[in-house]
């Protein structure tokens, strides 16, 4: 094997430098340094609570997933047995997106919401985005649960600004003519498309597990005199590429 050892390599003309011919293998030997060459996934960077993402040096695209947080269960009611309605799932989206002239984004992670007091409706889930000034993406929070006897379907959030955008699933509840009913367990909360693990609040006969876990998943309505489920929090993921 032949060694060449120079400063600078130029093309003779026009605008290619071609190294190798057909079917040659280039590479680098293991301790050598590199610019220009290197591709692919570089890092990735979690936010689960608002704050600002910098370039990292040499990143020139990303990947964006924006997961807006879940919608609150409503609580059951202290009279007649009625129970809780589950809160809708925060909206998903996702993006492709060139960040060469972009150097920071703001970031906002939706909080998860607080369980529903006795005889309350739940609270809507809280928008996570991202923005940077040219680019808004958003995961808008899923649909309150109503407290028992209400029987409403709440939808969950919807998305925009991404190149896939996704409602979050609906909560769920339990039939007006069904809820006269003592131990019934409240409607389940709905389903993120992308929650990175975890689940909506489970729909049993007590308060014991119907807070969501995992990131933008509906909290489950409460059982009949029992609290209504927490949503769980957004989240942003940023997938940078070199």
């Amino acid at each position: 094997m032949s060694t060449i050892e120079v400063n600078s390599i130029d093309k003779e003309s026009g605008s290619t430098l071609t190294l190798g011919g057909s079917g040659t293998q280039v590479t680098l030997h293991a301790s050598a340094t590199s610019s220009g060459f290197d591709s692919g996934l570089a890092s990735v960077q979690t936010f689960t609570s608002s704050g600002t993402w910098t370039r990292p040096s040499g990143i020139t695209k990303v990947v964006i997933h924006v997961v807006g947080g879940g919608g609150g269960g409503g609580a059951g009611r202290s009279a007649y047995n009625y129970t809780g309605d589950g809160g809708g799932a925060g909206g998903l989206a996702i993006k492709f997106l060139d960040v060469s002239s972009i150097s920071s984004s703001t970031i906002t992670v939706g909080a998860a919401t607080s369980e529903a007091a006795v005889d309350v409706d739940g609270a809507d889930g809280n928008n996570s985005s991202w923005a940077d000034g040219t680019n808004t993406i958003t995961g808008n929070g899923g649909g309150h649960g109503d407290r028992g006897g209400d029987s409403i379907y709440r939808a969950g959030g919807s998305a925009s600004g991404g190149d896939i955008n996704v409602t979050g699933g609906s909560g769920s509840c339990q039939p007006q003519g069904s809820h006269n009913d003592a131990g019934k367990a409240g409607g389940r909360g709905g389903v993120c498309a992308h929650g990175f693990g975890g689940g909506p609040g489970a729909s049993i006969g007590s308060n014991s597990n119907n807070n969501a876990t995992g990131y933008g998943h509906g909290g489950s309505g409460g059982p009949t005199n029992s609290t209504g489920g927490s949503g769980a929090p957004g989240i942003v993921v940023v997938w940078e590429y070199k």
